[in-house]
């Protein structure tokens, strides 16, 4: 394999990781914060406020998980993730990539 070939491959596998360990710590957190919902309710294409999340619950999904994941990134930079597949890919792009 070429050193590019296993630069890509070696890339690719990174963010595979830091995509499902980011995936994993925001439904952890979800689901503690949001105790009533079932885990099949949790699905990537809802925004939090659709699972019930209010503005409280909201901040603390987001300060959950960024220091659950040792992420120190404003709250602002979080505002304009749509849904949850989103805040996951914004989590993934950071210091976990």
């Amino acid at each position: 394999m070429e050193d590019g070939a296993r630069r890509t491959t070696a890339e690719a596998a990174r963010a595979a990781s830091a995509r499902t360990r980011a995936e994993q710590a925001l439904y952890e957190v979800i689901r503690s914060i949001l105790p009533a919902l079932a885990p099949e309710e949790i699905t990537g294409d809802k925004h939090l406020r659709d699972l019930g999340a209010d503005s409280v619950d909201r901040v603390e999904i987001i300060l959950g998980v960024t220091r659950r994941l040792g992420i120190d990134e404003p709250m602002s930079n979080f505002s304009a993730v749509p849904d949850i597949d989103g805040l996951v890919d914004h989590l993934s792009r950071g210091p976990l990539a």
